[in-house]
């Protein structure tokens, strides 16, 4: 892309009430450390657009984490006080390029291209296996007998879940390719 800098891009998709939103907070956290300006983005998964006379919970929650920049997009409404008739996500990523962000960590989104984490909170989930792009899996059951190709980690080896996803934020700050 043309505009702004190159800056990793990862996913964090999972169906409600994975755990999206408190590992989110998480890397954010993490990448502040790092001197790592955040950038995230949304999805408004519940259908129709935000109501801006609400307050956006998750996306302050990723404020409140370290994130320079938070949005929420539903229904072609952008909660940073933009509107448009549609917000393709390679458009949001294209904006938030142009904002000087280092990384962008993107909740939700399922069916997008992006490097994804996936959560899987139970077996109702599975079928969260066949989306593309996915660097890891992140889960509360076991599933090491799906031969993966791809890490799994258990939701309590947060440790190591966030320093490979650090890692692929690292890996993809260097190659200059997402």
């Amino acid at each position: 892309m043309a505009v702004g800098k190159h800056c990793a891009v990862i996913q964090i998709t999972g169906h409600q009430n994975s755990g999206k939103t408190t590992l989110m907070e998480k890397l954010i956290k993490k990448a502040a450390e790092n001197s790592l300006h955040t950038g995230t983005i949304k999805h408004h998964g519940h259908g129709g657009i935000p109501d801006p006379r609400l307050p956006a919970k998750d996306s302050d929650r990723h404020s409140i984490a370290g994130a320079v920049l938070a949005g929420v997009e539903g229904d072609g409404l952008l909660q940073l006080y933009m509107a448009n008739q549609k917000w393709p996500l390679a458009k949001l990523v294209e904006i938030y390029q142009s904002m000087s962000i280092d990384t962008i960590f993107i909740e939700g989104y399922k069916k997008e291209l992006f490097p994804k984490v996936v959560l899987i909170k139970n077996e109702n989930d599975l079928s969260l296996l066949k989306l593309s792009s996915i660097i890891c899996v992140i889960t509360w059951i076991n599933i090491h007998h799906l031969d993966l190709q791809v890490p799994i980690f258990h939701i309590e080896d947060e440790k190591n879940y966030i320093h490979y996803i650090m890692e692929m934020v690292r890996d993809q700050h260097e190659s200059g390719i997402f």
